[in-house]
């Protein structure tokens, strides 16, 4: 079962990440904390460094219609589960929570201090370096909705 989770900025989804990692989680999901980490850590390094070819030409003539019809449904919290994702964003089974917590903290500060121009999004297109930060947070929003975590008693 997911949480409902909203996470504005990147800094509230590293915080979120922390908050698992310290309390422990269920997960509810397909994917862990580490999974999901070197997931988001992947497309923000694509945001950076770029996109496969084949990935943004594939995406190219759809991206009108994504971009109107499920980018307000992700930026609103209402992102839909299930949706396979390219094999290169697949995180393997064998991941240590806090190093792919590490790691994405260290992926999301050079993203912040980044102020070169980011790469279009393959599915959505291009955005400002503030409105890829709420879509980057989202993305984290979605996929951390799926571990619960553990209260101490």
């Amino acid at each position: 079962m997911r949480r409902q989770l909203e996470l504005p900025r990147l800094d509230d989804a590293i915080a979120e990440c922390e908050r698992l990692l310290n309390s422990g989680y269920t997960q509810s999901g397909n994917w862990t904390l580490a999974q999901i980490c070197r997931h988001l850590r992947l497309t923000i390094e694509s945001n950076l460094e770029g996109y496969p070819v084949w990935m943004t030409t594939l995406g190219y003539p759809l991206r009108p219609l994504l971009r109107w019809l499920m980018l307000p449904k992700l930026l609103s919290g209402n992102s839909p589960s299930g949706i396979r994702t390219a094999g290169m964003f697949v995180p393997p089974d064998d991941l240590d929570d806090a190093v792919e917590v590490e790691r994405l903290k260290q992926s999301v500060a050079r993203f912040m201090e980044s102020t070169l121009p980011l790469h279009p999004h393959p599915g959505f297109g291009a955005m400002s370096h503030e409105e890829f930060n709420r879509f980057h947070a989202a993305h984290a929003a979605h996929h951390l909705s799926f571990l619960q975590p553990q209260t101490k008693e």
